[in-house]
């Protein structure tokens, strides 16, 4: 899940106030049905990005850097576990592109907060297929979001061998 975050409306006081409103996969397949044109479904994505919780400075790392993309691409990773004790994955992503930073928060809405086993079951590049990204990414933006999605599939792989 991202979080969406939109500006409060209410008193002087309430001015500024952040609310975090839960985005799923199907909220932006969603969204993004609305949205005919390119240049609109664009914007939005670059939207997206914004929502993205900020990565601190040291997670800007070569250790958390994906290898493969044109442009500058960050993630990092915590663990924690479920109630069932499995182990939970859950991601900070980063960008120096927007667009990318975008691309990210969508495919965090897949995987982000999900057990080892799920993220292997998820099929993000099937998604991104079907709103469309495959004829509107440059060759380098799909390489780079292999890459991301190859380096979420490792950690899972990883995380699964690390428990068992």
């Amino acid at each position: 899940m991202i979080q969406y975050i939109c500006e409060a409306s209410g008193s002087v006081g309430d001015r500024g106030r952040q609310i975090r409103i839960m985005m799923t996969i199907d909220e932006i397949r969603d969204n993004f049905a609305l949205l005919d044109d390119w240049d609109d479904r664009y914007r939005y994505v670059i939207e997206l990005g914004r929502t993205l919780d900020p990565m601190p400075e040291e997670q800007h790392s070569s250790a958390n850097k994906v290898n493969g993309c044109a442009s500058q691409v960050w993630l990092s990773r915590k663990l924690t576990r479920s109630a069932d004790d499995e182990p939970v994955l859950n991601y900070l992503g980063d960008s120096d592109a927007h667009i990318v930073r975008g691309l990210i928060a969508i495919l965090l809405s897949m995987v982000s907060g999900r057990t080892p086993t799920e993220i292997l079951a998820a099929e993000p590049i099937k998604v991104f297929d079907e709103l469309g990204f495959r004829e509107h990414l440059t060759p380098q933006r799909s390489n780079g979001l292999r890459s991301m999605i190859e380096r979420i599939k490792l950690d899972a792989h990883e995380t699964l061998a690390a428990s068992s």
